[in-house]
């Protein structure tokens, strides 16, 4: 019989239903098919493989057995829980750590410090905030030399420069370099005020910078002082610590071999 034919044979067959559940029994579900008995002991005969197979590893099992997992973990409710170890540090690896923060901190303040040095070689601290400002004493040997204009003493006139020039510490020509040669920066007001407030700006970063560097050298202080008390030589504080300076240790002198 060809293939063919056996195709046209089936198509006349009657349809293959599978059973449905008894209508006196639909309460207790669907129907078990032979498909859902085989996951069905598929799963139980996997499970039973399982415990037999933890039933022999505990007969062979050898009592004098061990490994560090069974004191580092507890039963808790249950669960089993692992006890972390804390982490030891000998004295030698501490100081060795201490050093490292040192060296950081200490190389970061002498960052700062050139910092500090080339600001101070830009600037030069001529119109700083809260400067000691300059004081200009003339000396004359009569009253009536220092009395030049209407009985008072004028400025401008002994400096040989313009009134406009007189408030100028650096920067101030007199009148016969004037004549010869133009004033050398700017004369703007609009401008001399923006250069004026990029001056002040520059002055808050100097000094921001300075009070950074006094921190970083306090903070490097207190670390080199924690790291000599990882010595266990006798010790006795003289001195509390403070927010602007370490605590102050007198050690016992021992002499070195």
């Amino acid at each position: 019989m060809s293939a063919a034919f056996r195709k046209a044979a089936k198509s006349g067959q009657r349809e293959h239903r599978e059973r449905a559940q008894p209508a006196a029994r639909r309460k207790l579900g669907l129907l078990e098919k032979k498909k859902d008995y085989r996951l069905r002991a598929d799963d139980y005969h996997k499970k039973q493989d399982a415990l037999r197979a933890l039933q022999r590893k505990a007969l062979e099992r050898n009592p004098d057995e061990f490994y560090f997992q069974m004191v580092r973990s507890s039963l808790k409710d249950g669960v089993h829980v692992i006890k972390h170890p804390k982490d030891e540090v000998t004295p030698e690896q501490a100081k060795v750590m201490r050093t490292q923060d040192l060296k950081y901190v200490e190389m970061k303040r002498v960052a700062e410090a050139k910092k500090i040095e080339r600001l101070k070689s830009e600037l030069h601290l001529l119109d700083a905030e809260g400067k000691q400002p300059n004081k200009h004493v003339f000396f004359f040997d009569t009253k009536k030399e220092g009395k030049t204009h209407k009985g008072f003493f004028n400025i401008a006139t002994h400096l040989n420069t313009v009134p406009e020039l007189v408030n100028r510490v650096y920067n101030r020509p007199t009148i016969a370099t004037l004549q010869k040669e133009s004033l050398k920066g700017a004369t703007d007001p609009a401008q001399l005020k923006k250069l004026a407030q990029q001056r002040k700006n520059q002055y808050n970063l100097l000094k921001q910078r300075i009070e950074r560097e006094k921190k970083m050298f306090v903070i490097a202080q207190k670390i080199q002082t924690r790291k000599d008390l990882l010595d266990k030589t006798q010790k006795v504080k003289v001195k509390n610590e403070t927010t602007n300076s370490p605590a102050i240790y007198k050690f016992k002198f021992q002499r070195k071999r």
